[in-house]
């Protein structure tokens, strides 16, 4: 006799939805490790943060992140209208040139300002010579090292955001709402601010919410120039106070500023939403400017691609070639070596379970997995120095009980595996820059059309063989530019490399910082000129991607 069963049947699921699973827990595993050391502290500090340093340096990084956002969008946004808008002298030229900032760290920027402005640079030095100025009495110059210096250096460096973005959006503008305006007796300003701006305000946001969150990233540029911000203090607190908890409690400080801005920009776009009223999209057509105007235009373009890319770049680049023999420095060849290892590992890593992440979602067909999948992005908004803190204090204690166990088994002591090895800054750059990799993962495989897997189902391919012979080939490309951008992110990333690297490991990004917080510019030079060498391979990728 058969019984039926009035409950549905339940689906096992599949390797690769378990795998997907499993590959978020790892993404997410950090931040919610910040938020549990944070309410769970072995040493309670936060009452005397909250009294003491906290509210010093939540303001000063209020002040850093408003400054950055209003001169990096400001630059961003301008050079985006002139670029997208009018032809001038050089303006196809610094079209690409205005994104060569992007392969500078900012940190970079701030040790070649400093050396350029400071009291025995060629800018003072050249003064003096000319008014005969005998000592730093005889004249006033703004302080170099302050909050000031590090909005210019910061905003400099991470405009090209902004202007990407905004540029974008300005090329995919109709000519009609300008035209109308036109009709209406509104002049250049005036169409700029009411239909330009307001159609490009989602895109301008996307892009300072990302000109913020790296803004809150930053440690080697506010450390050089001893700007006391959030990541600061936990490098402090942490490093110098030997607190975790506290470290962690002001972590939490810094996620709940980016899940901030991470909820303003989504709401931004939710909220404004602009539409064409016609069908026949016709793109703007540049309008030609001569004489003065076409002057003051190339000038306003030049000036953000001076300071945040031919200055930096210029004086490395002349630290470099006086000290030439500095390239031979088994230091230097050494951190080289490390960098492609572990950024060439965690690329690699990275890239390898963004794709499997997004195939597993789409074959499980569930509700959990794609909710996951966008929640794996938080990631890329955590600075390094928060992941460092998620990532250390709870690897720490594995890798202790884990060398105790072992050693109680076999009376072999192993030392400590986890972190005392590369294996914790692999598994930072791979939380940090997942979403780069999954997004690009999910990008691709989103263009597939749905008959080409199905048709290789039903020819009796597996799940596997289907991703290796149909998405793949078709995905190729996507996938080789995710393991370059999140290469060279990870060759960048200084936060968490100072915070998670094993002892006596450099990188080139944390040989750049020690030498040039030792004021030896000349030995962080060579290892400098390395980092912008490879930021330019993916800004010259990203040129050729947005043709």
């Amino acid at each position: 006799m058969k019984t039926l069963s009035i409950l549905p049947a339940l689906r096992a699921p599949s390797p690769w939805s378990i795998g997907a699973f499993a590959i978020a827990t790892v993404v997410l595993a950090p931040i919610l490790s910040v938020v549990w050391i944070a309410l769970n502290p072995t040493e309670n500090i936060w009452p005397h943060l909250l009294s003491t340093t906290l509210p010093r340096y939540l303001w000063t990084t209020l002040q850093l992140m408003c400054g950055v956002g209003v001169l990096a969008g400001t630059v961003g946004t301008g050079a985006a209208w002139l670029i997208a808008r009018y032809e001038f002298p050089l303006s196809r030229w610094l079209e690409w040139l205005l994104l060569l900032p992007l392969a500078i760290p900012a940190y970079v920027g701030a040790y070649a300002l400093v050396d350029f402005l400071e009291y025995a640079g060629p800018v003072q030095s050249g003064l003096r010579a000319i008014f005969g100025w005998q000592s730093a009495r005889d004249y006033a110059f703004p302080e170099i090292r302050s909050l000031g210096a590090a909005v210019i250096v910061l905003a400099a460096s991470l405009y090209p955001y902004v202007y990407l973005l905004a540029r974008a959006a300005f090329r995919e503008q109709s000519a009609t709402g300008e035209e109308v305006a036109m009709s209406l007796g509104q002049n250049a300003p005036q169409r700029f601010w009411r239909v330009a701006l307001p159609l490009a305000r989602p895109a301008i946001a996307a892009g300072l919410a990302i000109v913020m969150m790296e803004t809150v990233n930053d440690f080697g540029t506010v450390d050089y120039f001893a700007v006391q911000t959030l990541t600061a203090g936990i490098f402090s607190v942490w490093l110098d106070g030997n607190n975790a908890g506290g470290a962690a409690q002001i972590a939490s400080v810094v996620l709940v500023l980016v899940v901030f801005l991470v909820g303003l920009e989504k709401a931004s776009r939710r909220k404004s939403r602009f539409f064409s009223t016609t069908s026949k999209h016709r793109p703007l057509g540049k309008l030609r400017l001569t004489g003065g105007a076409g002057m003051i235009a190339m000038l306003a373009c030049l000036l953000p691609f001076a300071v945040g890319f031919v200055l930096p770049a210029g004086v490395i680049l002349s630290h470099a070639l006086s000290n030439a023999a500095r390239w031979a420095d088994p230091a230097l060849i050494s951190a080289l070596r490390n960098t492609v290892f572990v950024g060439g590992v965690a690329a690699s890593l990275t890239v390898l379970a963004g794709v499997f992440m997004v195939y597993g979602v789409r074959l499980s067909g569930r509700r959990l997995p794609r909710l996951l999948l966008p929640v794996t992005t938080i990631g890329y908004a955590a600075p390094g120095a928060v992941l460092g803190v998620g990532i250390l204090v709870p690897l720490a204690v594995i890798d202790n009980r884990l060398a105790d166990a072992i050693e109680a088994l076999t009376g072999v002591d192993i030392g400590l595996v986890l972190t005392g090895s590369a294996f914790a800054l692999v598994l930072a750059y791979c939380v940090r820059f997942f979403a780069i990799a999954q997004g690009a993962a999910d990008a691709a495989m989103g263009r597939v059309p749905p008959s080409l897997p199905m048709a290789a189902r039903s020819l009796g391919r597996s799940q596997g063989a289907t991703l290796r012979e149909v998405y793949y080939p078709l995905i190729r490309g996507s996938v080789a530019s995710a393991l370059l951008l999140v290469f060279v992110d990870c060759v960048k990333e200084l936060p968490a490399t100072l915070l998670l690297r094993p002892f006596n490991y450099d990188t080139l990004a944390t040989r750049v910082h020690d030498q040039a917080s030792l004021e030896n510019l000349g030995d962080a030079a060579p290892a400098a000129i390395l980092v912008i060498l490879v930021g330019l391979a993916a800004v010259g990728f990203l040129a050729r991607a947005n043709r």
